[in-house]
Formats: C-alpha cells, structure tokens, sequence
C-alpha cells in the first residue's frame, strides 16, 4: 500500500515534467523558422534588372512565397563589368543562400565556378550547352539548370528580317562584346545565314564604353547598310546611346531586347525574359523543396517579341513593309 508521502512525490513528479515539458514546447514554438535565401547574380545594372527581377518575384509570390517572410532575395549586380563577378558570386555564397539564380551567360559561368554544390538556376543564356554550363538540356547534370533564350539559333532570323527592312542591304556590321563567351556563337550563326541572302559581315568589337562612338565611325567609313546589336550587359547599359547613333547614322538596326527599341532604336526580335524569370521561379521553388537542379531539364522559351518603333524609322527615312509591320507583336508610333 502506497503512503500519503509516496501519492504526494509522485504528484510532484508529474506536476513538474509537465511543467517542463510545457516550457519545452513554448521554447521550441518561439524559436525562429529559418527564412531560405535566394542570390540574384546579374551581369547587368539594377536598372536594366529591374523587370526581370520583378518577374522572377512575380513568380516567387503567386508560389506562396513572400520576400521578408518566408524568403529573402540577395542581390548582386556587375553593370557590364564581367570582371566584378566572380567577387559577386563569392559574396552570394558567403551569404549561406539556398539557391542562386543568375542572369545571362557570364554571370552563369562565374556561379558555377564558384560552387559546385549549392544549386544554380540560369534565368537565361544562350547556349548553356556550348559554353559548357551543362552537360545537355535533358540531363544538365551536376549543380545547374535553368533556361536557354536560343540567342544563338535567333541570330540568323534578325538578318533575315533587317534583310526584309532594307532589301538591297548588301553590308552589315554585327556590334559585339568578344568578352561575352555567347557573342562569339552568335557571330557564327549569322555568318552561316548570310550567303543566302546576300550579305557581307563585318564585325565590330566593342570592349568599353569609350569603344562604342569608334564603331561608329567606322562603321560610315565602311558603307555600312545596317547593324545587328548582339545582346551582351556592356551593351545594354549603353543602349540609349548606341540607338542614337544608329539613328543619326541613318542605319537600320535591329536588338536582340525590347528596352534598345523602347530606348529609340528601331526594332528588337527575341525572348520574351519576363515569362522566364517568372518561370525560373518555379525552379526555385522545386528546388527549396528538394529536387536536384541536374535533373530539372533546361527549358526553352516558349514567348518571342518582335517590336518595331516606327518613329526611329521615320528619323532614318525608312518605310517598313507593311507585311512586315503586320508580323510585330508591339508597334511603338
């Protein structure tokens, strides 16, 4: 039989685990959940980032994902200066992020040879099996998937429409930045297309701001008839001066990316970024739940632009075909 003392230290007992197992659970409730982190490497400016970051947070919240909440963004930017981001890249990795997602060929590049563990989402590039970034679309392989723009399989179809424009082009000068790994592909493809519709190339290299008015120069020296500008950060951060000087130079010019033509130039073909940074969420999401990046396929977008800004052509004096004109899917009057 069990004395009144034995009864009393067992209630004791009790009273006391409970009350211990009672301030565990209130200490574990008021503990923190630790926020994931996403790196955003760019090899552009803020500015130039600006609708395609909106877009990859677009894609985050409609996922359930509030930035400050339950995930934070960490952001680094080169502004066309390639040589900023391996630093950049470091700074991300420090930072302890859970996934890193990078803007165009370069920044990808600089990602994957800083990490070959934390995961690596490409928001574009343009060829990311030709410069080495996986090992297919179907199976990357190792710490990066992502997204191919066919910057490279699209070069060859701005000739043809700037052919279309002007159909007695015979000279055209293609401005590119030979640091950009992606420029020099492009390069080929449209030297490929250029036989058949009877066009000499003549390449213009730009590597600094300073560069750019040179080209020029040159370019009316050499008679040229027309400009393809090669899509590259260094560029685009200059976009609104290359447009005026292909304005005021009378030449017909065509982008690969609709700011050029909405900062005056005359038109743009190529990827419609926005949706793929919205869909490069989804990768991110993926991920943060537990699926390996080397077996996410790398996709291909599925939305292309073809803008056209008819006040530049008035400025240079040229009438576009209106079978042309009917194909643009944005005409800036």
């Amino acid at each position: 039989m069990e004395s009144g003392g034995e009864k009393m230290s067992g209630k004791i007992f009790i009273g006391l685990l409970a009350t211990l197992l009672l301030k565990t659970a209130i200490a574990t409730a008021q503990q923190p959940t630790k926020v994931p982190s996403i790196g955003f490497l760019s090899s552009r400016s803020p500015d130039a980032e600006k609708s395609r970051l909106a877009a990859l947070q677009q894609g985050l919240q409609e996922l359930g994902y509030v930035e400050g909440k339950n995930i934070l963004v960490e952001k680094r930017y080169a502004a066309g200066r390639f040589d900023r981001l391996p630093d950049l890249a470091s700074e991300l990795i420090r930072a302890q992020i859970a996934v890193l997602v990078t803007t165009g060929t370069p920044a990808a590049q600089a990602a994957k040879n800083a990490t070959s563990t934390i995961p690596i989402v490409i928001g574009n590039a343009g060829d990311p099996v030709g410069t080495g970034l996986v090992a297919s679309l179907a199976r990357p392989g190792g710490n990066v998937t992502g997204f191919s723009v066919l910057n490279t399989e699209l070069s060859g179809k701005r000739l043809e429409l700037l052919k279309e424009v002007v159909p007695r082009l015979s000279r055209v000068a293609i401005l590119l930045n030979p640091a950009n790994p992606i420029n020099p592909l492009q390069v080929t493809e449209i030297q490929s297309a250029a036989p058949a519709l009877g066009v000499t190339l003549l390449p213009s290299e730009v590597k600094g701001a300073d560069e750019i008015d040179r080209s020029f120069t040159a370019m009316k020296k050499e008679r040229i008839g027309a400009l393809i500008v090669l899509g590259d950060p260094l560029l685009e951060t200059h976009r609104t001066r290359i447009a005026e000087l292909a304005v005021k130079s009378h030449l017909p010019a065509i982008y690969s990316l609709a700011p050029y033509v909405e900062a005056g130039g005359l038109m743009s073909y190529g990827t419609n970024f926005d949706d793929l940074y919205r869909r490069a969420a989804t990768y991110v999401d993926k991920i943060l739940k537990g699926a390996k990046p080397g077996d996410l396929p790398v996709e291909q977008p599925t939305k292309f632009e073809f803008i056209i800004n008819l006040k530049a052509a008035k400025q240079i004096g040229l009438i576009v075909p209106p079978n042309v004109l009917a194909r643009a899917d944005r005409v800036i009057r």
